[in-house]
């Protein structure tokens, strides 16, 4: 059973449009360089929808494990790893954030690309930034995009007893940290700002100006899982 039938992220629509999104040409950098490294293959992208970033990773040589809540969408990952011949090197597996179907250090790289905004409570949140780190190889990168609280005005209370859940912007309990709170959760969690991938703020409203509506604003980064841990 697809465990978000019914939902938006198994729309035929959605994923008919995910299908065909380019990748975060950030990330396909910053992993081609992580490439290099010696006995660096294996890379997990969380949430990895369909396959927007788990098939030009492929391409660069990772071995990629790809996972997903949606049916739908990993079947159309499948499609899109085939049809750009690196089925061979992408791994599609069902599984929530939070619960990551791998053994304790597997992974050199690892994407969280959309995918920890999604968290609907700071509880669901940290399980997932604990897995992340569980499955991590000491040194590992993580490359980060996620939601700003910049996203909504200021005076926009959080869901209560949340630090950073708030419901406005979908109807849903979504998070929106600041960037004093992702780099606070990402080291409590064992990650530390990689300077390869300079934290940045896309999509913020100029001072004084309205705040802007629909899109949200995103933060970009990578980390590094710290090997003394």
């Amino acid at each position: 059973m697809d465990p978000l039938a019914g939902s938006p992220w198994s729309a035929p629509s959605t994923v008919a449009g995910f299908a065909q999104s380019p990748p975060n040409e950030v990330l396909v950098r910053f992993a081609e360089k992580e490439r290099q490294r010696p006995g660096v293959v294996r890379a997990l992208d969380l949430g990895c929808g369909a396959a927007r970033n788990a098939v030009p990773l492929a391409r660069l040589g990772w071995e990629v494990t790809g996972t997903d809540l949606s049916w739908p969408m990993l079947h159309a990952a499948r499609q899109r790893a085939e049809r750009e011949q690196c089925g061979d090197r992408v791994r599609l597996v069902l599984a929530p954030m939070d619960r990551i179907p791998a053994q304790d250090r597997s992974f050199d790289l690892l994407v969280a690309h959309g995918i920890w905004n999604l968290a609907q409570s700071s509880d669901e949140f940290r399980r997932a930034l604990g897995e992340a780190a569980r499955v991590a190889r000491p040194g590992a990168g993580l490359f980060v995009f996620t939601f700003s609280r910049h996203t909504l005005p200021p005076d926009t209370p959080p869901v209560p007893g949340e630090p950073f859940v708030f419901t406005e912007f979908s109807g849903q309990p979504q998070c929106f940290l600041t960037e004093r709170q992702l780099v606070a959760e990402m080291g409590a969690a064992g990650f530390v700002p990689d300077a390869a991938v300079p934290l940045t703020e896309y999509n913020r409203p100029r001072p004084g100006s309205l705040q802007k509506t629909g899109g949200p604003v995103i933060y970009e980064a990578a980390f590094r899982r710290d090997g003394r841990q």
